[in-house]
């Protein structure tokens, strides 16, 4: 029994983590967007001081950012320019290498805050400025206005 068990939880796994990997590339970055997201606002709270801060949310927000940050730009295959109502502008695909770029830049300045986690909201802030400073930038550029 305890075979059929185990076996019943292998092939579980094997569906959910090919479910994992065919997933569509508008769906990833999307998924990828509300995460990062996520942890903007978290952090945009702890500078707001609308919540107190709290060093492990900050760890946590910015490894997050730095993680989507990593290979975001990974997701952008051609023929993944239309459907699942992306928002992301043809313009990725036009100056592929000016989105890296964009991407690369966010990446290295999380890298940067992440070398000296902010010690309190002010920090924070200055991190959100920062952080939000390349998301603006690449959403004017790179993303459709809806």
């Amino acid at each position: 029994m305890k075979l059929k068990s185990a076996f019943a939880a292998l092939v579980a796994a094997a569906l959910c983590s090919t479910m994992a990997i065919a997933a569509e590339p508008q769906e990833v970055r999307q998924q990828e967007m509300k995460d990062m997201g996520a942890a903007m606002g978290a952090l945009s709270a702890i500078a707001k001081a609308q919540k107190p801060y709290d060093a492990a949310v900050v760890k946590t927000s910015l490894d997050k950012i730095a993680e989507v940050a990593k290979d975001f730009h990974n997701h952008f295959p051609k023929g993944s320019e239309t459907g699942f109502e992306t928002e992301a502008s043809i313009k990725i695909w036009e100056d592929s290498a000016g989105f890296k770029a964009a991407n690369d830049k966010l990446a290295a300045d999380v890298a940067t805050v992440l070398a000296s986690v902010p010690a309190d909201a002010a920090g924070v802030g200055a991190a959100v400025g920062t952080i939000g400073a390349n998301c603006a930038a690449c959403h004017q550029a790179y993303r459709v206005k809806r």
